[in-house]
């Protein structure tokens, strides 16, 4: 993964290739600079921090965070953490309808994610009073794999779920007629909007199908356990990105964006 992403900043931008000074003295390595951006997203690390380690002045620090960034936002921006075309859309609808989820678009979350080095004037919005760190919320929406094809990030952590999904842009662009087309057919009836798998916190839509808290039944109980196990896909999803370095920098460019 970070050879992937070193070639591909490396070849947009030359401001990461070592070149020579004015004096002819050569400048950073494309390691170095790759490397303090990586850190200092990853750790969120401050620009004197990483004077020592990476051997840059601040200043190189700041303008390498910054040109990184916008590489990845201009290389990997039609790649990842976009709107499905019409061929993802099949793939995913394909994809939940074989595990018998016809008309499924995902499964849709918020994750809370513990910010230790906030900064103190942003403390208030960001920290709620049971997290003893402020957190930043993510709204996401995985499909079956793993693939997070919404992500609404940067969310201050006193909101909670419905707030978030109040101004999620996922729904913005439902309520405008740009949400991503689907109709299916369920017992002869016909169906022209996607739905979502949430848990029990989210409001009573149409588009989001929640399971059964209390089943009677067999019915019902075999509804409740084949919905749970199927929202289980955004939680490992969560749990693969808490632990991939790798994929919390891709994120984060979005959040600096």
């Amino acid at each position: 993964m970070f050879d992937e992403i070193f070639q591909a900043v490396c070849a947009h931008d030359r401001y990461f290739i070592q070149k020579r000074d004015c004096t002819g003295l050569l400048g950073a390595l494309s390691h170095q600079k790759v490397t303090c951006a990586l850190r200092m997203l990853a750790y969120a690390t401050s620009a004197d921090q990483l004077d020592e380690y990476i051997r840059l002045a601040e200043s190189t620090v700041l303008k390498t965070l910054h040109r990184f960034c916008q590489a990845i936002i201009d290389v990997f921006g039609d790649t990842y953490l976009r709107t499905p075309n019409k061929d993802d859309l099949q793939k995913i609808l394909m994809l939940h309808s074989q595990r018998g989820w016809v008309g499924c678009l995902g499964s849709l979350d918020v994750m809370k994610w513990e910010w230790k080095n906030c900064p103190m004037a942003w403390r208030g919005q960001f920290q709620s009073g049971k997290d003893t760190h402020p957190t930043i919320g993510l709204e996401a929406v995985v499909d079956c794999r793993l693939w997070f094809w919404h992500a609404y990030i940067g969310v201050p952590g006193a909101i909670n779920d419905i707030n978030i999904l109040d101004q999620s842009p996922l729904f913005v662009e439902l309520m405008q007629g740009k949400a991503p087309k689907v109709t299916f057919l369920v017992n002869n009836n016909v169906y022209e909007m996607g739905y979502y798998l949430t848990d029990g916190v989210y409001p009573k839509w149409k588009v989001l199908m929640q399971t059964i808290p209390e089943p009677l039944g067999r019915k019902q109980k075999l509804y409740a356990k084949l919905q749970e196990g199927q929202r289980k896909d955004v939680e490992r999803a969560f749990g693969v990105l808490q632990v991939s370095l790798a994929d919390w920098c891709l994120f984060f460019y979005l959040l600096l964006h």
